[in-house]
């Protein structure tokens, strides 16, 4: 007989794990929340669906579930990930290693996911949530809100439930509650991927604002870690790729109530010395200008504007008037703004959250250690990535590895 396979959840891990499983053989029935399966795919991206990446490192992953890259990679990594999609028909579209549809549709990954189920007899039920999971004599038992009295019975359950992020897809934590009712240990759940609140009054100001800086993240006045690249200022604070990520390590800080703060850097460039020298020049030959004229090119004029504010020197003060400790103070400022940190933003606004299952107590091939027939792959498990498409690459090895696995493939 085909094992009969469980896959709570339909996202982009379950709808991977439910296909491998199926190509092995097994009876799959899917469960998911929403009205439909995989909508927070189309999200992804900024809808053109970033599905993975060339430059697949452990450095770009955080979380107890790190060791179990290698062995899940080493069986379905970025090169299987594409030939999975070029199967299906789909071409690909390399952007400096970030990988996408060529379609610039993060549609076409559903698409092609939904007509592979159809192919291979999966069956969904849309609308359904589960509501208690339990071993028994005969396997594995699920309940729903509908058929709560007996439920029914599987050789294995696959919980792809996903985290906590963008809880208006369908990812509420309710993954974790099973999770705990077979006994496994959650490790505190963070926003990831997200923007940062920041306690000054002067965001306002700046806010729309995009421009090219460097990041140094402190916690307890020590540094943690550096990222560069487009910052966007928003009316609360810091946004944009390199403030999301960095945004694990200021969200587990600030929940340990440890001061958090990012030192921002708009004129990344420059070297000490060449840096001086810069401000000399321009010291030198345009003294006669008023500091807005003085100012102008060398980075958005919002922020010109409000860094002249922080120094104290008025916009139509001539350069040449400005004393020499207030010149000092505007050229750091310009290489160190630092931004004290109140908050990220909320789960609604992350992309992924950081936190999940405890990954000790899984095994290589994703199985629970503590309940034979149960598995997890995706976001349900305490690993996750930076931007860039590692978080789905992630959701496709785990579910393919997990759906294998629970078919018996190992």
């Amino acid at each position: 007989m085909n094992r009969r396979i469980a896959v709570i959840g339909g996202g982009a891990a379950g709808m991977m794990a439910a296909i491998q499983a199926a190509r092995d053989g097994a009876a799959v029935t899917i469960y998911e929340r929403n009205d439909r399966i995989g909508k927070k795919i189309l999200s992804t991206g900024n809808g053109k669906c970033n599905f993975s990446n060339e430059k697949m490192e452990l450095s770009c992953y955080h979380g107890s579930g790190c060791a179990l890259l290698p062995a899940v990679y080493d069986i379905f990594g970025v090169k299987e990930t594409k030939d999975f999609f070029r199967d299906l028909g789909m071409r690909i579209r390399d952007v400096n290693g970030y990988l996408y549809p060529a379609s610039g549709q993060a549609s076409t990954v559903l698409d092609l996911f939904r007509y592979e189920l159809a192919r291979l007899s999966v069956d969904i039920h849309t609308g359904c949530q589960i509501t208690n999971i339990r071993q028994d004599r005969d396997g594995i038992r699920i309940q729903t809100e509908v058929h709560n009295s007996t439920g029914s019975v599987y050789d294995a359950v696959i919980l792809t439930c996903g985290g906590a992020a963008a809880p208006g897809t369908g990812s509420d934590g309710a993954g974790w509650k099973l999770a705990k009712q077979l006994g496994h240990k959650i490790i505190p759940v963070v926003p990831a991927l997200t923007a940062l609140r920041c306690r000054e009054d002067y965001y306002k100001q700046v806010a729309g604002v995009r421009c090219d800086a460097q990041l140094t993240l402190y916690i307890e006045e020590r540094k943690i870690c550096e990222e560069r690249g487009e910052l966007q200022l928003t009316d609360y604070g810091i946004s944009g790729i390199p403030v999301f990520q960095i945004s694990r390590h200021a969200a587990y800080a600030l929940r340990d109530s440890k001061p958090v703060t990012v030192g921002i850097s708009f004129l990344p460039d420059y070297e000490e010395q060449e840096y001086d020298r810069f401000w000399q020049k321009r010291w030198e030959r345009q003294s006669h200008q008023t500091m807005e004229e003085f100012l102008t090119g060398i980075v958005n004029k919002k922020v010109n504007l409000l860094l002249l504010r922080l120094a104290g020197i008025r916009k139509d003060e001539t350069a040449g008037d400005v004393p020499q400790k207030a010149r000092k103070k505007l050229q750091t400022l310009y290489r160190f703004l630092k931004a004290e940190i109140r908050a990220t933003n909320s789960f609604e606004q992350a992309q992924v959250s950081a936190g999940g299952i405890d990954c000790a107590q899984v095994t290589e091939h994703l199985a629970s250690r503590l309940v034979k027939g149960i598995y997890f792959a995706g976001e349900i498990l305490d690993i996750d990535g930076i931007c860039g498409g590692y978080n789905l690459q992630w959701a496709f090895s785990s579910g393919t590895v997990a759906g294998r696995a629970a078919a018996g493939n190992y």
